[in-house]
């Protein structure tokens, strides 16, 4: 777990109402009303310059759809600039692939300003001129970058101090160690005509844990094995 006191997400889009969403239940829902982090929503239809609050334009060079004006994104952003220790970061399908160890990273910073795309994408001269990181968090697409927002903001807050209760769950879940994670098993002791594993009822605890360490390994070979050469 890591200690960060007061961590903000602070959160740029044109639908301020979808926040906090799933993020008021559960684990991040308790840690927001307990204080361990914070959200703040900037709508991005503020920094309009008309009374339509108009935010897109056509693309130069034609095509479909519409595209998010630098200059308005630009205010909103300058205007709730945090300074250079936050992480800002810009949700697209083209960005870096978001990892456990990138949330880690986040998680140890002040907070985190993101900034939520919709139409048809975001003008490249505001995300190159206010060095913006850009984060995918799958090969798929969404209608805007505030599902995604949701995502990574969830899964930043378990990291913090005092979310969860036990730090162990932590260290053993999928990812924390280039692994997925081993079987899990409860009761009842029979379902279906299938048993749990007896080392997992044997109470030899060093057996335990190789059994769940090979588990790891083997599920991670055979499902993902690009983790076992990737960067921690």
């Amino acid at each position: 777990m890591i200690k960060n006191d007061g961590f903000e997400a602070r959160v740029l889009t044109l639908f301020p109402e979808m926040f906090p969403g799933p993020l008021e239940h559960s684990l991040a829902g308790k840690a927001l009303k307990n204080k361990i982090w914070r959200l703040n929503t900037v709508n991005i239809r503020d920094y309009s310059e008309d009374k339509h609050g108009t935010v897109d334009d056509e693309p130069y060079g034609g095509g479909p759809g519409m595209i998010m004006r630098a200059d308005i994104l630009a205010k909103a952003f300058d205007d709730n600039d945090p300074g250079k220790e936050w992480e800002k970061i810009v949700l697209t399908p083209r960005g870096k692939p978001l990892t456990q160890s990138k949330i880690r990273d986040i998680s140890s910073k002040p907070g985190v300003v993101i900034v939520c795309g919709r139409y048809e994408g975001i003008d490249e001269r505001f995300i190159k001129g206010r060095s913006l990181e850009e984060i995918c968090i799958g090969d798929y697409i969404f209608s805007g970058g505030e599902p995604a927002a949701i995502i990574l903001i969830d899964a930043i807050v378990r990291l913090l101090s005092g979310t969860m209760g036990s730090e162990k769950s932590l260290l053993e879940e999928s990812f924390e160690k280039n692994l997925l994670e081993h079987p899990q098993y409860t009761r009842p002791y029979e379902w279906e005509g299938i048993k749990p594993p007896e080392v997992l009822l044997s109470g030899n605890h060093s057996e335990i844990e190789k059994w769940r360490n090979k588990k790891s390994l083997e599920d991670t070979k055979k499902r993902r094995p690009e983790l076992l050469f990737s960067e921690k």
